[in-house]
C-alpha cells in the first residue's frame, strides 16, 4: 500500500484546521457569546445569542473537546480564506493522491454541516466516510472501495435528546439541494420517517445504535436533534460511533466532518458484513464491508497504528459471544492481505485469529 508524500498530508492536515475554523465561525457570529453549562458533573459550550424574543442557546459540543474549547477562547480571531481552502482540496486531489466522495454526496454532506449536524455531534457514516480516510491515515486508497449511492449519518440517542437544540427541518436542509428529494415513510411506523431518497434513487438515512432489547429492532426512534427525523435503530452501531475523530470531506472548500475511528470502521465491517442479505444486492455490500475492512487494516499498519487495530478488535470480541460469532464470520470471509495485517496486529497467526480468548 502506498503512502502519500509527508507534504501532501501537512497539507491535509492544514485544510482540516482551516475547515474547522471556517465551520465554527459560520455556526456562531460575533453578535453573541460563549458561556459553559454544567450537565451531570460535565462542562459543555453553548452560543448564546439574541433574538426579537429574548436570547436563545445553541449547542457547541463539549469543554473536554480541547479542539473546540480553543476555538471558543479564540473564537474573534478566526480568520476564513475561501480560495486558499478550495486552492488547498484540488491539489491534495490532483496531486497528492487523495480521495474524494461523488459530487452529489459531497453536497449533500455539506448542506447538512452547514445546517449543523456535526455540530450537534452526528457522525459521517458508510462509504463516503472512507473516502475521508486516505487523508487521514495518509495512504492512497482505491477509488472503487468508495462507489456508494447513498449517505449515511448516525447519532447517539442521549446526545439528541439532550443537547437541547435542533438542526433546521431536515427536509428543507435536503430540498436545497435537489428539490426532488421526499420523505420515506418507515415501513413500521408510517408516521417515523428515516430515510429520504430524489428522483435518481440517492438515498439519505439516518441511523443511531441500539442497546436496548431486541424489540427496538426494526423500530424507529425520534431524535430531537435530528430536525423533525427518526434514525432506525441498528445493532452494533454504538461501537462504530464512539469517540469520532474530526477530519475534513474533500469536497468544495472542505467539509468540516466526524467520521468513526477508522480501526471501528474496519471491525464494524467485518461484524456486518456477516449480517448481510444473501440475495445480490446483500452480497455485493458485503464484498464493499469486507475490501473497505481489509484496505484499513492493511493501512493502519502501514502507518504504524496496528495498537489501536487491535485495541478495537479486542474490544468488540469481548462483548460476548453474538460479537464473537459475527467477527469469526467476517473473518472467514476477509481478504487474505486484510486477515494477514488484523493477525499481525492483534499479535497471532492467522489461523489462531479468531480462535479461543486469547485474542
Amino acid at each position: 500500500m502506498r503512502q502519500i508524500d509527508l507534504a501532501y498530508r501537512t497539507m491535509f492536515a492544514e485544510l482540516a484546521q482551516r475547515s474547522f475554523d471556517a465551520q465554527f465561525q459560520a455556526d456562531f457570529s460575533f453578535d453573541g457569546r460563549f458561556v459553559n453549562v454544567p450537565v451531570k458533573g460535565k462542562g459543555y459550550w453553548y452560543f448564546e445569542y439574541p433574538t426579537p424574543e429574548g436570547d436563545k442557546r445553541r449547542y457547541v459540543g463539549p469543554e473536554a473537546d480541547e479542539e473546540i474549547t480553543v476555538r471558543v477562547k479564540a473564537h474573534r480571531e478566526i480568520k476564513d480564506d475561501l480560495r486558499e481552502r478550495r486552492r488547498l482540496v484540488a491539489a491534495l486531489l490532483r496531486s497528492g493522491g487523495m480521495a474524494s466522495p461523488d459530487r452529489f454526496a459531497g453536497d449533500v454532506t455539506k448542506a447538512l454541516a452547514d445546517a449543523g449536524l456535526f455540530r450537534l455531534r452526528a457522525v459521517l457514516i458508510g462509504s463516503v466516510a472512507f473516502s475521508c480516510y486516505s487523508g487521514l491515515l495518509g495512504v492512497r486508497l482505491p477509488n472503487a472501495s468508495l462507489q456508494t449511492g447513498d449517505a449515511d449519518f448516525a447519532q447517539d440517542y442521549a446526545i439528541s435528546a439532550e443537547v437541547g437544540d435542533s438542526l433546521p427541518p431536515i427536509m428543507e436542509v435536503l430540498q436545497s439541494v435537489d428539490p426532488t428529494f421526499r420523505a420515506v415513510p418507515h415501513q413500521s411506523d408510517k408516521a417515523r420517517v428515516v430515510a429520504f431518497v430524489n428522483s435518481a434513487k440517492y438515498r439519505v438515512e439516518f441511523l443511531t445504535g441500539n442497546r436496548g432489547s431486541d424489540d427496538y429492532a426494526g423500530k424507529p426512534s425520534l431524535m430531537p436533534a435530528l430536525g423533525g427525523a427518526s434514525a432506525e435503530n441498528l445493532r452494533f452501531l454504538d461501537y462504530l460511533i464512539y469517540e469520532p475523530v474530526r477530519t475534513v470531506l474533500l469536497h468544495r472548500e472542505g467539509v468540516n466532518v466526524l467520521v468513526p475511528a477508522p480501526e471501528r470502521y474496519a471491525v464494524h465491517k467485518l461484524i456486518v458484513a456477516s449480517r448481510r442479505l444473501t440475495d445480490a444486492p446483500g452480497r455485493a455490500k458485503r464484498d464493499k464491508d469486507l475490501f473497505q475492512a481489509s484496505l484499513l487494516a492493511e493501512a493502519l499498519n502501514e502507518t504504524r497504528q496496528s495498537d489501536v487495530l487491535a485495541d478495537a478488535y479486542r474490544e468488540a470480541w469481548e462483548r460476548g459471544p453474538s460479537w464473537q460469532e459475527a467477527l469469526i464470520s467476517g473473518l472467514w470471509m476477509m481478504p487474505g492481505n486484510g486477515k494477514a495485517a488484523l493477525a499481525a496486529a492483534v499479535g497471532v497467526s492467522v489461523n489462531e485469529l479468531g480462535k479461543g480468548t486469547a485474542q
